[in-house]
């Protein structure tokens, strides 16, 4: 379904393999360098499923930063590697939006925040779980093609209906 910011969609379910950080917003440039690590390590994955694609999925679960997972989508074959984690993402259903290069990253976010105010969904939280930011979780999907100066990608944030 179609919203002013992007589409509702429902995700199945899927496994996905790459290398994990943890800190906080004075060490995001640190990220960086993994997300880069990881896209040059796709090449040991025997079976990934879209090697076009990387992830990266934000779990805001420290009030001075967060948890950042960047890897790939892998099928269950896919043994675990050195140095990597896995993580199993549940089916959900997200507000997908595409942010498209020369915009403001800021802007964007900005738009999806406006949206939630005005409609009948909320950002999904995890019942029983302390989250620190109002999109708690933020899964993005890059080309992996992408200008790392300006880059587009797509926003994908997990809803469910307000109470």
């Amino acid at each position: 379904m179609k919203t002013m910011v992007g589409e509702l969609i429902t995700i199945p379910s899927y496994r996905a393999m790459g290398l994990k950080w943890e800190g906080s917003y004075a060490e995001v440039p640190k990220l960086r360098e993994l997300i880069i690590q990881m896209s040059n390590r796709v090449n040991e994955l025997s079976y990934v499923k879209n090697p076009g694609t990387q992830l990266g999925l934000s779990y805001h679960l420290r009030s001075d930063g967060f948890i950042h997972y960047s890897g790939f989508e892998v099928d269950e074959k896919q043994e675990l590697l050195p140095r990597m984690v896995e993580i199993t993402v549940p089916e959900m259903s997200y507000l997908k939006v595409a942010h498209p290069k020369g915009k403001d990253l800021g802007v964007t976010y900005t738009e999806i925040y406006q949206w939630f105010k005005e409609c009948d969904y909320k950002p999904l939280k995890e019942k029983g779980i302390e989250y620190y930011d109002d999109l708690p979780i933020k899964h993005e999907r890059y080309p992996v093609d992408r200008n790392l100066e300006d880059p587009h990608f797509e926003i994908l944030i997990p809803i469910e209906l307000k109470s």
